[in-house]
């Protein structure tokens, strides 16, 4: 074993590695018998393929490139596909990535338009389609923009003819709900036929804040009516509802603290754990019923695992094999269970759930080491103390080689990582991002601020009012804890973090004096202009509850922008930027680096053209990492040969 340096041990894990390797399998679901899900395609500019699996076991990619499976509705997208097999043969709908129409698919045929190209604004969106092949229709959410502002827009559910009548024509789609309210999701339909429901909710409301869920009477006709909201309201958020196979309504509420399943009205195994999660996507799915009655669940605090609850007795049992996390993409048919699991050992995998034998199996886009498993990150779950005493849950990832050791009376950098959101949290998962430096000698932290999700609504309402206080505070709590215990350097401390994450990382670069360096993406920076008009629908009054009320507590809004202390920043840092961001455009760093011009600070800004928000191609994947690694090494003081130096500009 070699004595290096911390930061200058060799790794096997470099950026073209760990890229190749980023996303995982999502929106699982059942064609038939069939399993089929969307799968993330870094070297191919980013796109999302189909992917069917076939009865023998073989995996198909069934549709090529540039064909891009994944809807824009609410920006962060939803359900991008159904399927339904029509004699004999699947029938697949999809909405298409570049023109957001719904496609129809089946096997020897080019896909075919379902739905038109409007001039106005972004145009038509659509998400959570459901095949109804009986009424010769796709119901789903659209999304209709009526001008060209973020904010010009309704939401309704709609069918689709399946005939393809309305791929030129907009008045072919007939609209099943009025405008009801501002956010919906798709419908779901009873077991026999008589009943949809689904979920509404408007601003200034999130979804984890408040909704509600409505169930309207389905005539012979196909129209609905008789809506009326059964659960939710103002203070209680119901992100997830489905029917039992006997037609009961199933759905999950946290009006007790915890998310927790209720069926018809009534607790379902009420416990203080969460059997949901925030719905950042429509079609988001925690749980399942089966046809025998039990229910599929993922259920837990902090990590989610996959289970099987009988709701008669309220026993859960939970899958047996390496996962630890599972995202919130459940399917299931008759009794069998489909779900996405991972592991800090193991990425992403489609994992098949025998409820009758207990048996879980890998089914898809099964795990391969990239490298020496030796080199991945071994977890520490943990909690700290933060101000008044609070916890602050976070998962700490020492540096790990199996090759190399640190210096004896020398301790490791360490880069605290701030999840986005800010209502979200890190998965407990491997991620090649972390070990990309856990193997090279610098620790990471991430830290599931107040406000995170997975640990009731209480520690999620932490940060109402207090964005930009509790994140920054329990981040620099965490950091400095593993300061003092002797984990980590408190000479060399990093921050960094994406969207909401990246607003937490340049608020503690500002107000802070922590950390010696940052690295910043696809921020918000400046509030004033983000939440008029700078950003999209969806997070549009986002800040009413993350801030304060704009008409109460206007100068709140300023002072707490980084863009607005900009001249308190001393520590060199980096910002990467996706000029296609709509949900945090370029603009607000261009002000932030306005503000800051002249002072004499080294920092770098990186654009890349094509690239939203979420970088999804291989090659800006490589050249992010090269270059915060390259930050951390100015700073530190480390030799990382073979990376290229990012150029710091005073």
């Amino acid at each position: 074993m070699q004595t290096l340096a911390y930061g200058e041990w060799p790794s096997p894990v470099d950026a073209a590695t760990a890229a190749a390797h980023d996303g995982s399998p999502e929106y699982v679901g059942f064609v038939g018998d069939e399993v089929w899900w969307t799968e993330p395609r870094p070297a191919e500019a980013g796109r999302r393929t189909l992917v069917r699996r076939h009865p023998d076991g073989t995996e198909e990619s069934v549709l090529p490139a540039p064909w891009n499976v994944r809807s824009r509705v609410i920006e962060y997208g939803g359900h991008p596909w159904a399927g339904a097999v029509r004699d004999g043969v699947p029938l697949v709908v999809f909405a298409h990535f570049p023109d957001q129409r719904l496609y129809r698919w089946e096997p020897g045929a080019e896909p075919r338009p379902l739905t038109p190209v409007s001039p106005v604004g972004p145009g038509l969106r659509w998400a959570e389609p459901v095949v109804l092949p009986e009424r010769g229709e796709v119901w789903c959410v659209l999304e209709e923009f009526t001008g060209d502002g973020p904010s010009d827009v309704r939401r309704v559910l709609a069918a689709v003819p399946l005939d393809g009548s309305a791929a030129e024509d907009r008045g072919a789609v007939r609209e099943l709900t009025g405008e009801r309210h501002r956010f919906v999701t798709g419908p779901r339909l009873s077991p026999d036929g008589t009943r949809a429901a689904w979920i509404g909710w408007d601003h200034p409301r999130m979804p984890w804040d408040g909704t509600e869920l409505i169930v309207a009477d389905v005539a012979a006709d196909g129209t609905l009516t008789g809506a009326r909201t059964v659960a939710g309201g103002p203070e209680e958020s119901v992100p997830q509802a489905d029917w039992t196979h006997d037609n009961r309504l199933l759905y999950a509420s946290d009006r007790t603290g915890w998310w927790n399943l209720y069926r018809d009205g009534e607790p379902v195994c009420p416990r203080s754990e969460e059997f949901a999660g925030p719905l950042w996507k429509l079609g988001q799915r925690w749980f399942a019923p089966l046809d025998g009655g039990l229910i599929a669940v993922l259920h837990g605090k902090g990590a989610q695992r996959l289970g099987v609850l009988d709701p008669e007795t309220c026993e859960v049992v939970d899958a047996a094999g390496p996962w630890s996390e599972f995202g919130p993409t459940l399917a299931a048919l008759g009794e069998r269970v489909v779900a996405v699991g991972a592991s800090p050992h193991s990425s992403h995998e489609v994992v098949e759930l025998d409820t009758r034998t207990g048996r879980a199996r890998v089914i898809g886009a099964a795990h391969r080491d990239a490298v020496d498993p030796a080199c991945y990150p071994e977890p520490q779950v943990r909690t700290f103390t933060g101000p008044d005493g609070r916890e602050i849950h976070a998962q700490v990832y020492p540096p790990r080689n199996p090759d190399c050791a640190g210096p004896d009376g020398e301790l490791p950098p360490y880069v605290i990582w701030a999840h986005g959101g800010p209502t979200g949290r890190f998965p407990l998962v491997l991620d090649l991002e972390i070990a990309y430096f856990t193997s090279r000698g610098i620790g990471v932290a991430e830290v599931n601020y107040g406000g995170s999700t997975g640990y009731g609504r209480a520690y999620r309402n932490r940060l109402r009012g207090q964005w930009g206080v509790v994140d920054v505070e329990d981040c620099a709590a965490v950091a400095r804890a593993l300061a003092e215990e002797g984990t980590a350097d408190p000479d060399r401390l990093a921050v960094r973090g994406g969207s909401a994450g990246g607003w937490t990382t340049a608020a503690s670069l500002t107000t802070t004096d922590v950390y010696a360096c940052g690295t910043i993406v696809y921020p918000v920076l400046d509030l004033t202009g983000w939440g008029t008009g700078e950003t999209h629908d969806f997070e549009s009054q986002y800040l009413e509850t993350l801030i304060g009320p704009r008409a109460d507590v206007p100068e709140r809004y300023e002072e707490r922008s980084p863009v607005t202390h900009a001249d308190r920043l001393g520590a060199p840092f980096l910002l990467l930027q996706g000029l296609d961001d709509v949900i945090c455009p370029p603009v607000q760093c261009e002000r932030f680096l306005d503000r800051l011009a002249g002072r004499g600070v080294p920092h770098a800004y990186l654009t890349f053209e094509g690239e939203g928000h979420g970088f999804r191609r291989a090659e800006t994947m490589v050249r992010a990492l090269e270059a915060e690694l390259s930050l951390y090494a100015q700073v530190f003081g480390l030799k990382t040969p073979g990376i290229p130096v990012l150029e710091l500009k005073p």
